[in-house]
């Protein structure tokens, strides 16, 4: 049996598990038996903005703390007729909840049977209520990924001057002199005369005379040509981002159907 302290637990800010422990949503309201007093209904919505509320039997649920597990699937407690209530749970009202979820229907009497002890944290339905977590106020917030897209400058290589020596073959033409013999021949004048007869009449004679000529001498020497260097220089280009962003939609379930999405 669920105790008045447990009641008062689950409308603080109890939620309601299936039979797996996963989460249905949150309490909304308690519904006590009439005559006997005892919890017999627990309400939860499941909806966007629901001024409506999905009721599940407490017969066979569990309490622990702000927890009550029930013995259900959530798709099925979602799938459960939608019924709207301001304090009293009626007579047909109440027997289509035990039909649907196979109640014998025991318990109490048979007018207006079940009454609301509360609603959950005293929320004022008309505005609306949170069912998956502490009241905020009476809309969402949507939020969304933006992009945030700068650069960061990074090592992308490395580049160096290496020198080293190659030989190649040079070819050039040099003009180079050389002294050949030829023979002058003069005739004997009074100018010449007295040289001519400075070695008597009849003698033997060698006249020598040195040839020179001019060879190639090939020096090197190592001379500056030019100075290299590596230069840097900054090149724009466009480089096209793409990347997946998440964002929230709001979906709002208008009832009768109609829904809406934002």
């Amino acid at each position: 049996m669920i105790t008045e302290e447990q009641v008062r637990h689950l409308l603080d800010d109890g939620v309601v598990l299936d039979e797996s422990s996963s989460k249905v949503g949150k309490v909304g309201q308690v519904f006590l038996d009439d005559q006997s007093g005892d919890p017999e209904w627990v309400t939860v919505s499941t909806g966007w903005f629901g001024t409506s509320e999905t009721f599940v039997p407490l017969q066979a649920a569990t309490v622990q703390g702000n927890e009550v597990r029930v013995p259900y699937a959530t798709e099925f407690i979602k799938n459960a007729p939608r019924v709207n209530v301001d304090d009293h749970l009626s007579e047909d009202q109440e027997a289509e909840l035990y039909r649907y979820y196979g109640i014998d229907g025991a318990g109490g009497d048979a007018s207006g049977r079940q009454e609301s002890v509360a609603r959950a944290g005293d929320v004022d339905m008309n505005v609306g209520h949170d069912t998956s977590g502490p009241n905020t106020d009476e809309a969402m917030t949507r939020s969304e990924e933006h992009l945030d897209v700068h650069t960061e400058r990074v090592e992308a290589g490395r580049a160096r001057l290496r020198k080293y020596v190659v030989t190649e073959n040079v070819s050039t033409t040099v003009p180079v002199q050389r002294e050949e013999v030829r023979l002058e021949r003069e005739p004997i004048t009074e100018a010449n005369r007295g040289q001519a007869m400075a070695g008597g009449e009849l003698t033997e004679e060698e006249h020598e005379v040195v040839l020179s000529e001019e060879r190639v001498v090939v020096d090197k020497e190592t001379v500056p040509v030019e100075r290299v260097a590596l230069g840097k220089e900054t090149v724009t280009e466009q480089v096209q981002v793409t990347e997946d962003v998440r964002k929230e939609q709001i979906e709002a379930d208008l009832g009768e159907g109609r829904t809406d999405r934002a």
